[in-house]
């Protein structure tokens, strides 16, 4: 089998993290949320004390993210994500770790890579391109439930709000909006749990292994 590169795309809370991390498992390829990327220079800005209206400041902290070296549980927190949604629309930060997402997908046997634009612009060859998306009132009760479940409060209609905030910016900023590829597998998970989503995912997976 000649290397294969999965690219999942789709907006916040749709359930692509869970499904790229359980696939890249499954067929033992290798794995990248490139949304923490975007976390990764946006902490290191927080952390020098930088400011976030500065590209050429940030461009040069993308430069340097190192890859393998992204902890999920640090960058999960709130002001990073809100920070990264910031520079994420920075042409210069967008190009940057743009670079180093291809590169990384092009490690062997195979890569999982998920994000906004993955499909469209960063591996737009990429043997299989899904499309994971759900109601925004799904993903905001997965979220909510989330929270609520490793005990801090939560607000169902904030999130709802803010879930909706966020699509609108991502599909509607000029670099690189979020969008299905042309040839992208939609899959709706809205009345999917995880294990049925995954096997949806999986069928996919398999068809396109099977063509290579």
């Amino acid at each position: 089998m000649k290397h294969i590169t999965i690219a999942i795309d789709g907006p916040a809370a749709a359930g692509k993290g869970t499904l790229s991390r359980r696939l890249a498992e499954t067929y033992g390829f290798y794995h990248l949320d490139t949304g923490l990327t975007y976390r990764a220079t946006a902490k290191a800005l927080l952390d020098a004390g930088l400011p976030f209206d500065d590209e050429a400041v940030a461009e040069k902290m993308a430069l340097e993210v190192d890859l393998a070296g992204l902890d999920r549980a640090v960058l999960a927190k709130h002001e990073i994500g809100e920070a990264a949604s910031k520079i994420a629309v920075m042409p210069s930060v967008r190009r940057a770790l743009v670079e180093a997402q291809r590169a990384f997908s092009r490690k062997t046997p195979g890569t999982v890579l998920d994000g906004r634009d993955i499909g469209t612009v960063v591996c737009p060859d990429a043997a299989v391109k899904l499309y994971v998306t759900a109601s925004p009132e799904v993903r905001a009760r997965r979220r909510y439930d989330e929270i609520v479940a490793s005990g801090q409060a939560a607000d169902y209609d904030a999130i709802v709000a803010d879930v909706k905030t966020r699509d609108d910016r991502d599909m509607n900023r000029v670099d690189s909006p979020l969008k299905p590829a042309d040839d992208a597998v939609l899959l709706d998970t809205s009345e999917m749990g995880i294990e049925a989503a995954f096997q949806a995912a999986k069928r996919i997976v398999d068809a396109a292994l099977n063509r290579n």
